[in-house]
């Protein structure tokens, strides 16, 4: 027989649960921020001494890879069969940057190629497209061998014959027939002015024949006067485009000793003459005189002394020439070193 519910015990009545109340609440709080607390004290709390060994911290050493795994690692790197990758990039990203770069570098290229079409159509490769000032000419001599410095014995053949070598390469493209050929016959005295023909259009230019040089042309002496001790040098005055030398009067050359006994170097002669005749001025540029010649003038010492050193000047004298430069010693004059030995 079953017990009655009122037999044998109370009834179990269900379980209930209360909210908690303010003060409940106040110590789940408190215990959190306790933990807190005690967490942030552990972190400041000393370490121990097994804490301290950072022999654990390091970094385990790789083993040591062999040669047949490191061969096997580039060639995977080369080539990856399993992702198809080429030195570590697919097909895609490598024709992604080969399109990029051959897109920069014709670009590059294109904006270059139109820089240099537009300074090419802006200059003249006639004349200088801006020229405030023309600088007076220099001088140069021949022969210019060791610096300028001419030293030989006239009855030493090897000592001079690098002297009378040079002279004729020199000279050469001064030769009378070579002059005939490309060059016209001038008799003026006064500049060749060019400037009504079309601005391509070639210039004419003067003849200056070899001949002309006398001694010092090498036809009659092949020595140029080494051989006797009467030495001959060649001058001539630096080519400047659209100069016109004297200001209408030709440029005259003088000669005389800057450093040394001055009667040590004697006469001198002049050939053809001791100026620069201004029919040969003024120079259009190798586009546009082709065939030019410099004018030149020859000097030979025939007076020199013997076994003495002396250095030489050789000057440009004009309108508008300067020859007393301290900073440039080529300009309007050149200074060489002359001792003839018997």
């Amino acid at each position: 027989m079953e017990p009655n519910s009122t037999e044998g015990g109370a009834e179990e009545a269900p379980i209930r649960t209360r909210p908690l109340n303010p003060t409940h609440k106040g110590i789940l709080k408190h215990g959190h921020e306790l933990e807190e607390e005690q967490e942030e004290l552990a972190e400041h709390q000393p370490l121990e001494q097994e804490d301290l060994n950072f022999e654990k911290w390091k970094r385990k050493p790789l083993p040591k890879r062999t040669l047949h795994q490191k061969i096997d690692d580039l060639k995977t790197y080369l080539w990856n069969a399993e992702t198809n990758e080429f030195m570590g990039r697919s097909g895609k990203s490598w024709s992604l940057i080969l399109l990029f770069y051959a897109a920069l570098y014709m670009f590059l290229a294109a904006m270059f190629g139109g820089c240099m079409c537009c300074l090419m159509w802006s200059i003249s490769p006639y004349h200088p497209t801006y020229n405030d000032r023309v600088m007076p000419p220099g001088m140069t001599m021949a022969p210019h061998l060791d610096g300028h410095d001419i030293a030989f014995n006239a009855s030493d053949r090897k000592s001079w014959k690098k002297y009378a070598k040079s002279m004729d390469e020199y000279l050469r493209p001064y030769n009378d027939g070579a002059q005939e050929r490309k060059n016209i016959q001038c008799s003026q005295e006064k500049y060749f002015m060019q400037n009504d023909l079309e601005e391509s259009a070639e210039r004419k230019a003067c003849q200056f024949k070899r001949s002309w040089l006398g001694d010092c042309s090498g036809l009659q002496d092949p020595h140029y006067g080494y051989s006797q001790g009467k030495p001959c040098i060649l001058l001539r005055m630096n080519r400047i485009l659209g100069y016109l030398p004297g200001q209408g009067k030709p440029i005259n050359v003088t000669c005389g000793v800057k450093k040394g006994p001055s009667e040590a170097l004697g006469d001198l002669q002049f050939f053809p003459k001791s100026i620069f005749d201004l029919k040969y001025y003024p120079y259009y540029g190798k586009l546009r005189h082709v065939n030019y010649s410099s004018p030149v003038v020859a000097v030979r010492f025939i007076g020199v002394q013997y076994d003495t050193h002396i250095q030489v000047q050789c000057k440009l004298n004009g309108k508008g020439i300067i020859n007393d430069s301290p900073t440039d010693r080529y300009l309007g004059s050149v200074t060489f070193s002359l001792e003839v030995g018997a």
